[in-house]
């Protein structure tokens, strides 16, 4: 697998697409003024405690209060209302904790008005972002970041992911982290250090702690909302978490963003530094790595795969519905069983896909082609286990029920990306909308395939006299036209004729 990630610089915003193997798996949009991402460390002020809810309602500057529920506290949180307070009235010398003295820990069963008042400052951390109308969801455990690892201050725990397997390198690692680690800090072992040397894992730690002591140094007569540590930008986040052997290229088509990304690589991994490449040519970007295509086939409520296979995809507030349709899929060599098994299969992947990238969370029911035998439903789960593997947010997935239903929980941590597909109808003045021209080829590619077995020597397609003139058209003496290479692709003559009689985006095909 290869991994590319495209950036559109824009006047107002970054969109940032991440292709493997070509194949687009997460769009993100970034605001040039983007404040309040997960991540994010302000100093907040409580404005009310709710003992009804056992949380309170924390100003961190956005139009809502924050949501701080006791459990998002942390057990240290007496240390850190401590430390902030301290640091805020420049009482603080040092951001190390060897010397400070803890207080204890809070009770894990208590209620949020024994620990929290109004007009209380506390360090915060964004661990949701706003969405729809919700304010922030809010943590006090501040977790900081890095390539290898995650800082956590008033904490001596070592822990290690649970993608790293092998037992001598699990304490390896600990042993190590524990050796180099400043006192009163945990960390949370990232997959990416497996088999990484001291150097570079000590390297790593040192940035972390120096981010703390920026923090530290930040909150001395800082005033509420003010934010005290910002989140890398959605680029150097992504390239922190997945660079490796098997990145290919980045390109960006801003020179600033290409030296601030060159910059953070070099940081990080020096050898990959040449991988980011400035885009030149006139063509937009996403043009380009025919990303704004695959954006209009992915985003609308019917999503097409191979061979007619589709998925219809319907959102509310807290649910997301997925149906699985077969459309034309249908091998007559097969059974009815085995033919719900392919299609099943294949919208696995998809589905993995569209979580991703739409960023779909809270609940997800999808819908799948009913089948009676036991070992195909483990099949299935199986199948959507291993696509979901690569999906950083926290996920749970259930075996399928007797009618099909497979439930999905997904990780929420920032709102959902909904883009609309259609496009204003050029025969109405703009009054209507339509599905988006750019797909209409490849529908009609579709269309010839699934009729292309029952067809001896000649399908005939009618379509508007646009249409039909682009199909038609030769770029050059040698070049073949769309509907050349169709013939040459299915084995058959395709004619492809103009009806002015025809909608823009309507065709019929005459065998």
């Amino acid at each position: 697998m290869k991994y590319d990630l495209v950036i559109d610089s824009r006047p107002s915003e970054v969109v940032i697409a991440l292709l493997r193997d070509g194949l687009l798996i997460e769009l993100h949009k970034e605001k040039h003024d983007n404040n309040y991402s997960a991540g994010d460390i302000y100093l907040g002020k409580v404005r009310k405690t709710n003992p009804g809810l056992n949380a309170s309602f924390v100003s961190v500057g956005y139009e809502k209060d924050g949501f701080l529920h006791y459990l998002d506290l942390g057990p240290q949180f007496n240390s850190y209302k401590k430390f902030t307070r301290q640091a805020v009235e420049q009482k603080l010398n040092t951001a190390s904790l060897k010397n400070f003295k803890k207080d204890a820990r809070i009770d894990k069963e208590g209620a949020i008005n024994d620990v929290l008042k109004s007009g209380d400052l506390i360090l915060t951390q964004i661990s949701k972002e706003p969405i729809s109308t919700k304010g922030p969801r809010l943590t006090t455990e501040i977790s900081i970041a890095g390539r290898y690892m995650i800082l956590i201050p008033f904490s001596d725990k070592v822990s290690i992911s649970q993608k790293i397997a092998d037992p001598k390198e699990q304490k390896r690692l600990k042993q190590l982290i524990r050796s180099i680690k400043p006192h009163g800090f945990g960390v949370i072992i990232r997959t990416v250090a497996l088999g990484k040397k001291v150097a570079e894992l000590d390297k790593d730690l040192k940035n972390l702690y120096k981010k703390w002591q920026a923090i530290t140094k930040k909150l001395k007569n800082a005033k509420p909302n003010t934010r005290i540590h910002g989140e890398l930008n959605k680029a150097s986040v992504i390239l922190r978490d997945l660079l490796n052997s098997d990145f290919n290229r980045i390109y960006v088509n801003n020179i600033e963003l290409k030296l601030e990304l060159q910059e953070y690589i070099s940081r990080i991994a020096p050898e990959k530094e040449k991988i980011v490449k400035l885009h030149k040519k006139n063509n937009p970007i996403f043009q380009e790595f025919n990303i704004t295509k695959q954006i209009k086939g992915s985003f609308g409520k019917n999503v097409t795969m191979k061979k007619g296979t589709y998925l219809v995809i319907e959102h509310t507030e807290a649910l997301h519905v997925i149906d699985v349709n077969s459309g034309k899929k249908v091998d007559s060599k097969k059974d009815q069983e085995e033919n719900a098994l392919a299609v099943n299969l294949e919208a696995a992947e998809e589905v993995a896909r569209q979580l991703r990238l739409r960023d779909m969370g809270g609940i997800i029911v999808v819908d799948f082609i009913d089948m009676k035998q036991e070992k195909n439903r483990k099949l299935l789960t199986e199948k959507l286990k291993q696509e979901m593997n690569a999906d950083k947010a926290k996920h749970n997935i259930l075996p399928p029920t007797k009618f099909g239903l497979v439930q999905i929980t997904r990780q929420r941590v920032r709102p959902e990306m909904n883009i609309d597909t259609q496009e204003n109808c050029p025969m109405c003045s703009g009054n209507g909308k339509i599905d988006s021209s750019l797909l209409l080829i490849d529908q009609i590619e579709r269309k010839i395939h699934a009729l292309s077995e029952t067809t001896k020597n000649l399908l005939h397609i009618f379509t508007h006299p646009f249409v039909a003139s682009y199909i038609n058209k030769k770029e050059g003496w040698f070049s073949k036209s769309i509907s050349q290479k169709w013939s040459h692709k299915f084995g058959k003559k395709i004619l492809v004729t103009g009806d002015e009689r025809l909608h823009l985006l309507e065709y019929s095909v005459v065998k």
